[in-house]
């Protein structure tokens, strides 16, 4: 848990990131905000260059209040890099292949109020950070950040279709399974994350496909492992999702 929101960034590679609040999938070219004060946890799947920057108070409160993932533009992820310095540089925050990557003891800033970034003073590395929340205060939130449900009931099925991804079974099914009839399931999905029980299941289902892309895995294997019948059917769904194609984004990380 840190005193001031951070954002965090996979300049290549992927990130999970989970909050007591949900988890949000982090490929590239995107960039998750955790406010301050939620406690979080990082993993990175494949060669994953991790950048962090915490934001001050003054420029936290002009994002959401609550942990959300960002389309990244070319000047935003520009403004990243310029902040963290380049792949292999000290004052670079994260850099992990694989494995967890939280707290662990030492300056996360990348440079920013803490250990300077070469070639940026203090009033220079602020101007940067200005521009990095203008140009996502100018980004659609990307729906990568997937809330955990509060209820007991939905929160079972949810370590049902995490733990399986390809569990064809219906709601109705999944309520025998944990004592709710599906309307009940559906009526509680609509309440508390605002979903479908399809759209719920395709996000789990999305969020899982990038983490084995990111791994290494192709398409035909991902999309069965993830409960896609073809993978025709897959390529639709995570297009609709992260605005590529599971081929263009594997080919390109």
């Amino acid at each position: 848990m840190h005193a001031r929101g951070h954002l965090v960034y996979a300049a290549s590679g992927v990130l999970v990131l989970h909050t007591e609040s949900g988890t949000s999938i982090v490929p590239a070219n995107r960039v998750a905000w955790t406010p301050a004060g939620f406690a979080h946890r990082h993993r990175a799947h494949g060669d994953t260059d991790m950048r962090i920057v915490f934001l001050p108070p003054s420029l936290a409160r002009l994002v959401p209040g609550r942990p959300a993932v960002f389309c990244v533009s070319g000047l935003a992820r520009e403004v990243l890099l310029a902040l963290t310095g380049p792949r292999g540089d000290g004052n670079r925050s994260g850099g992990h292949s694989g494995g967890q990557a939280g707290d662990n003891g030492k300056d996360e800033e990348g440079g920013i109020e803490g250990g300077a970034v070469p070639g940026y003073g203090r009033a220079a590395r602020q101007r940067l950070l200005r521009v990095l929340v203008e140009e996502l205060r100018e980004a659609d939130e990307e729906p990568l950040h997937l809330p955990h449900p509060r209820d007991d009931r939905l929160r079972a099925v949810e370590r049902i279709l995490s733990g399986t991804p390809a569990d064809a079974t219906t709601l109705a099914g999944l309520g025998r399974q944990v004592g709710a009839s599906s309307r009940t399931l559906s009526r509680l999905l609509r309440d508390e994350l605002g979903m479908t029980f399809y759209e719920w299941r395709t996000q789990l289902r999305v969020h899982h496909a990038l983490v084995l892309l990111a791994e290494g895995h192709d398409i035909t294997h991902t999309a069965h492992a993830c409960g896609w019948a073809n993978p025709s059917g897959f390529i639709a769904a995570f297009t609709d999702l992260v605005g590529t194609t599971p081929g263009r984004y594997r080919s390109g990380h």
